[in-house]
C-alpha cells in the first residue's frame, strides 16, 4: 500500500469497514426484535442502526420514540453469534490489512461474543496484534479513550509514532482525531444513501484506493 510508509500503526474498524453481513441475516434480526418490543422496524430504519447512518444510534432510536436499552437487550438476545459469522463475509479490497508489516489494531462497536466467531469464521484473527470491543466501561467511538486503549496494548500511545484508523462512520473519524490520528473514512453504502457527506484525511471507496 502506498500509505503503509507513511504510518508507524493501523487502526481499523471491522463492521462495515472490512467486512459485512447478509441483509437477510439483518432482516430478520430487526423482525425479532421488532416483535419483542411490539413494533415494526422499516428497511430503512433497520439499514439506518445497523451502519449507523445518522451517527449516534441511542439518539436515533430516542427520535423513533424507542428506548434505546430496551432495544440493545432484544438485539444483543436475538443475535446469533455463530449464524452472524456464516452470514458475514470479507471486503475482497480488506484484505490488503493481512499484508500490512506494521502493528494493527481493532477498535468496534461489535460486542465481543459476536466479534469473536466472525474472525474466526474468516480466518483474520491474526491481522490484528490487539482487538478491543467496545462497551460503556470502555466508552464508544468518537470517544477517543477506546482508541487509546489499543494503542498503548500496540505499545504506540503518545509518542511521536503516527497512526491512522479507518472505518466506515462518523464516529471512526471522531475517535481517530480526538486521539490525534489521521482518519480514512471508507464509504461503503454511498453518500445518497448516507444522507450526508463523511469528511476524513482520505475519502475512499475502498482500499485499492489507497494504493
Amino acid at each position: 500500500m502506498t500509505l503503509d510508509h507513511d504510518y508507524d500503526f493501523w487502526l481499523l474498524d471491522l463492521d462495515g469497514t472490512l467486512v459485512d453481513v447478509e441483509w437477510s441475516y439483518t432482516r430478520g434480526v430487526f423482525d425479532r426484535v421488532g416483535d419483542r418490543l411490539g413494533r415494526e422496524f422499516s428497511d430503512r430504519q433497520a439499514e439506518i442502526i445497523w451502519n449507523g447512518l445518522t451517527g449516534s444510534r441511542d439518539r436515533q432510536l430516542e427520535a423513533w420514540g424507542v428506548d434505546p436499552d430496551a432495544f440493545w437487550t432484544a438485539f444483543h438476545e436475538e443475535e446469533d453469534p455463530i449464524e452472524r459469522a456464516e452470514r458475514t463475509y470479507l471486503h475482497e479490497d480488506a484484505a490488503v490489512v493481512g499484508d500490512l508489516e506494521v502493528p494493527v489494531g481493532l477498535v468496534t462497536h461489535c460486542q465481543e461474543f459476536l466479534t469473536e466467531p466472525v474472525l474466526d469464521h474468516l480466518d483474520i484473527h491474526d491481522w490484528f496484534d490487539a482487538r478491543l470491543c467496545c462497551t460503556e466501561e470502555t466508552g464508544w467511538k468518537p470517544d477517543p479513550t477506546p482508541v487509546e486503549r489499543v494503542m498503548n496494548d500496540l505499545g504506540v500511545g503518545h509518542n511521536g509514532h503516527r497512526g491512522v484508523l479507518a472505518g466506515d462512520g462518523a464516529c471512526d473519524v471522531g475517535a481517530a482525531w480526538n486521539a490525534g490520528l489521521d482518519a480514512i473514512h471508507v464509504e461503503r453504502v454511498g453518500h445518497e444513501q448516507r444522507g450526508r457527506c463523511v469528511l476524513g484525511d482520505h475519502r475512499v471507496t475502498s482500499f485499492d484506493e489507497l494504493y
